[in-house]
């Protein structure tokens, strides 16, 4: 789900097993890999870090949970009317897939964004015609042949001129016709519907997160359900990174009021969102 005020975005996903009771076996597997390292994420995505760090981070949780993070998804910079700005975290570091280094600044927004997957993590498009969710290319432009790519087109220029549509929402008799033209000519970015093999698990979990001169804010959130993963966290240095908290200690110097013991505590977010075994 995501919604824009006035072009600000932020977005939210996760993955719900639909049964009664805690999620077990591979499926909590995946959803325990994806959340882990959604939470690691979060807590190396503040100022001065840099966006490569982030990467190996996730994939080496993934790997505690014998998951692999799936391929081709992107941790985007928000920015106003700006879903995918150009600092970029990749899921998975590989020599097909490049992205320019990044330091992470303050004031800036990012949505989180991990799929984890009990097979390959490689999903493959099988039909094309089960994308119905597109983007305008807002730097193509192209001359269309037919007058059905011409109407969709002009219609999608003025009701969807930069955020993420449904076919839904687009005049149906014209609409599939004229969106293969609009898409063979890159004037559209596709959404494709991606399927790991038979007998595999994928899940998936995104939240929107502030890097606000204080710490990080997370704006979005997501309820998990009860998971008993096959696998735990036993590496110290995932540990460590769950550790690490979300916000910046204020420093000292000022006078205590009269009438308070002492400082508020922090709430606990190194676990939130966290599989049990892990608040243990």
């Amino acid at each position: 789900m995501a919604c824009h005020i006035d072009g600000f975005i932020a977005a939210v996903a996760h993955t719900h097993v639909l049964h009664e009771g805690p999620v077990t076996g591979r499926a909590a597997d995946a959803i325990a890999a994806a959340n882990t390292a959604a939470e690691v994420a979060l807590r190396l995505v503040r100022p001065g870090r840099k966006n490569k760090d982030v990467t190996e981070a996730i994939q080496k949780v993934a790997a505690a949970y014998d998951c692999k993070i799936v391929e081709g998804v992107l941790s985007h910079q928000m920015k106003q009317f700006v879903i995918d700005g150009n600092k970029v975290v990749l899921s998975v570091s590989n020599p097909d897939t490049r992205v320019d280094d990044a330091e992470f600044e303050e004031n800036e927004v990012y949505a989180i964004d991990i799929v984890a997957s009990t097979g390959d993590g490689k999903p493959k498009l099988l039909d094309e015609k089960q994308t119905t969710i597109y983007k305008r290319a807002v730097d193509k432009s192209s001359h269309l042949k037919m007058k059905a790519s011409r109407f969709i087109f002009s219609e999608i220029s003025q009701k969807f001129p930069i955020m993420p549509f449904s076919a839904r929402a687009l005049e149906e008799k014209r609409a599939r016709l004229g969106l293969v033209e609009c898409v063979n000519h890159e004037l559209l970015q596709p959404y494709p519907v991606l399927h790991e093999k038979p007998g595999d698990d994928v899940a998936h979990i995104k939240f929107t997160v502030l890097l606000m001169p204080n710490g990080s804010d997370r704006v979005t959130s997501h309820p998990l359900q009860e998971l008993q993963p096959t696998k735990t966290i036993d590496d110290p240095e995932i540990k460590a990174w769950l550790a690490l908290g979300t916000k910046t200690k204020k420093k000292g110097g000022g006078k205590k009021k009269k009438g308070k013991k002492g400082a508020e505590a922090e709430p606990m977010e190194a676990t939130n969102g966290a599989t049990p075994q892990e608040q243990d």
